[in-house]
């Protein structure tokens, strides 16, 4: 039996209702770990190029790692991997929460989902046995609803629920996936590829844990992570949630305000973290929001995740549906420029009960707003709403929409980029998006890495894939583990920064398909460093791994997602930024005038793909490259000579 994993994954073909199991050998495990490098894995052997995001064609795969349901903080974690019908190219999203747990308790390490039911189904999976089910009362109800029938259904309140809402049964190309109704694989649109294949929902139980090869170290490493969180970087995150970045990023002028208009947010104090721990976080009231106001996910000592409970006023929060994160304070709030925190909270509501990813929803809506502003959309176009910055009510209002798609809704359902090259009129002046993905709410004017990594990420901006510019400065120990001995004065962009953002974004990579959490797990300020991530490894699986082989795991999952969108024709011309970060100065605060230089940009992404080994003209791997990390089976798919 090998230590951490099931040695089984299990494949379902939704058309002919065919259940099969894979039984993979330890070197797939080994080469791959999981999460997001096993997920596309699978959709480059099994996937022909160019089908249908909302086709049946598309696969759907849904991937642990080999140190999923261990006991240990960080590592529930979930990736879910498909062909974007937001981007077009390659999506892949984490979750957290009990879900991903439970599926390795269940007895798979992997579920590949390919094909269209001809009517909604659920998929039950118990102690390694799968089948599928009817979900046609299930369809057309929020998150909340479906887990309790399904709860009550089954007979078992310990089952984990993973859904598409709504929002992913009426093609919502930023449809989420949610589990525990308020965790979600929340970019690139994997709900509404859910939603298109009629798979309401993945069902599992399980009480089988994975073994692990060495339990008295990894014992160790978790009792040191009990002991150290309390005065580690993270105990802040724990108390206040992400949203307790606030208040910092507004002191750096890098708060995205008026949809990037603005660095700062003259309201910030009324949606931070602290506010919202003393205001609306459960418990408040009672002085008990340690006990009540705080979850986490199974086997976590962080306890990051907000619990917000509103019973009175004009915006009402289910506590089930949990509570906002800083991307869901800032997307729906600074972005649009209100300052209503319960309103914010019954966004982040919102788009949990139907399922949306809240950073592209409240960034779309942001981008509508900036447009009436500039008198590009008007009350002809929304239906009479005057969708206009501060008005929270509309904000609320057109969030509801997006997720029913009625109205102006309808529009920016289909993301930002589409709606305004269904508009047009100008409108696309004022995107903020990249390979048509929102971008989240840390800005590339302050952190200028981000300006190469929002471009070049195979899945669209994105501000989880590697470390920010400020850690390299504050945390030489931790970054000295990585070959990182050389800090740049702030806002540089030269070749030594754009080696760090590669560097880190390797190891981020990595922890995407060992599939541990980017707030317990990395190369800063996070409770455990890369040193510690190796031993773990290393713990649970018996394996003898370096950080040498994680990282090229990490490299691997990078150069197999740029192959598959290199074979869907998405190369360098895709890797862009929004015009708007190179022509708009921000106006206000400490970065007032602030834009970014296009040259130096376009020689930082040179320069990137030559320290990568891709080609500099296509942006894509090559062959060399590909067969240095034991994947010259991608080159063969890609064609390369």
């Amino acid at each position: 039996m090998p230590h951490g994993y099931n040695g089984k994954i299990l494949h379902v073909n939704l058309t002919t209702g065919e259940l099969t199991i894979e039984e993979p050998e330890e070197k797939f495990y080994r080469k791959y770990m999981g999460g997001s490098a096993m997920g596309v894995y699978y959709l480059l052997k099994e996937m022909p190029a160019g089908v249908d995001p909302l086709g049946p064609d598309n696969i759907l795969a849904l991937c642990l790692s080999v140190m999923t349901g261990t006991p240990i903080s960080g590592q529930s974690r979930m990736t879910a991997v498909a062909k974007s019908p937001l981007t077009g190219g390659i999506g892949d999203s984490q979750c957290g929460g009990f879900f991903p747990a439970e599926m390795k308790f269940a007895g798979f390490d992997g579920i590949i989902v390919k094909g269209r039911a001809e009517k909604p189904v659920y998929l039950w999976i118990h102690d390694g046995r799968a089948e599928l089910r009817d979900a046609g009362h299930l369809w057309g109800r929020v998150t909340g609803e479906v887990e309790a029938t399904l709860r009550e259904e089954l007979g078992d309140d310990k089952i984990e629920v993973l859904q598409v809402g709504p929002a992913g049964e009426k093609g919502v190309r930023f449809a989420a996936i949610i589990n525990k109704s308020n965790r979600a694989n929340g970019r690139t649109g994997m709900g509404a590829v859910m939603g298109s294949k009629n798979l309401k929902a993945v069902v599992v139980r399980g009480t089988h844990k994975p073994t692990v090869a060495d339990k008295a170290a990894l014992s160790e490493l978790a009792r040191w992570g009990a002991t150290h969180f309390p005065e580690s970087d993270v105990a802040g995150l724990g108390k206040y949630g992400t949203a307790e970045t606030t208040g910092a990023q507004q002191r750096a002028g890098g708060l995205p305000t008026y949809n990037f208009t603005s660095g700062v947010f003259d309201r910030w104090e009324a949606i931070d973290g602290t506010t919202m721990y003393d205001t609306i976080l459960r418990g408040a009231d009672q002085g008990k929001q340690d006990r009540y106001g705080r979850d986490t996910c199974y086997g976590c000592t962080i306890r990051c995740k907000r619990v917000v409970e509103i019973k009175e006023g004009p915006y009402q929060v289910d506590p089930k549906y949990g509570g906002p994160e800083y991307e869901t304070t800032s997307t729906f709030g600074n972005y649009c420029g209100v300052s209503d925190l319960p309103a914010i909270a019954k966004a982040n509501e919102i788009c949990n009960k139907y399922g949306m990813d809240t950073i592209s929803c409240g960034a779309t809506i942001a981008w509508a707003m900036e447009c009436f502003e500039e008198e590009l959309i008007t009350v002809e176009d929304t239906g009479g709403i005057e969708l206009r910055y501060g008005n929270a009510e509309a904000m609320v209002k057109m969030t509801e929409m997006i997720a029913k798609r009625e109205g102006f809704g309808d529009v920016l359902a289909e993301g930002s980029a589409r709606a305004a090259a269904k508009i047009g009129r100008g409108t696309d002046e004022y995107l903020i998006t990249s390979k048509n993905q929102e971008t989240p709410a840390h800005m590339p004017h302050t952190k200028r890495t981000l300006a190469v990594i929002y471009a070049v990420n195979p899945f669209g901006a994105d501000h989880q894939s590697h470390e920010h510019d400020p850690s390299y400065r504050f945390y030489p120990e931790r970054m000295a583990q990585l070959g990182l001995h050389d800090p740049q004065p702030k806002l540089a962009l030269n070749a030594e920064m754009v080696r760090y953002a590669m560097i880190t974004q390797h190891l981020y990579s990595a922890m995407d398909s060992i599939n541990v959490c980017q707030f317990v797990f990395g190369s800063a300020w996070q409770l455990y460093g890369p040193d510690q991530l190796v031993k773990a490894a290393q713990a649970v699986t018996g394996w003898n791994v370096s950080l040498y082989e994680l990282m090229q795991v990490g490299e691997r999952r990078l150069n197999m997602l740029r192959a598959f969108n290199a074979r869907e024709g998405i190369g360098r011309e895709a890797d862009t930024l929004p015009k708007k970060f190179f022509d708009r100065p921000l106006k206000g605060g400490k970065t007032d005038g602030y834009v970014l230089d296009r040259d130096e940009w376009r020689r930082a992404v040179d320069t990137y793909y030559a320290m990568c080994g891709w080609d500099v003209e296509t942006g894509y791997p090559t062959r060399p490259k590909l067969e240095a990390l034991g994947i010259g089976w991608v080159a063969d798919e890609l064609g390369l000579a």
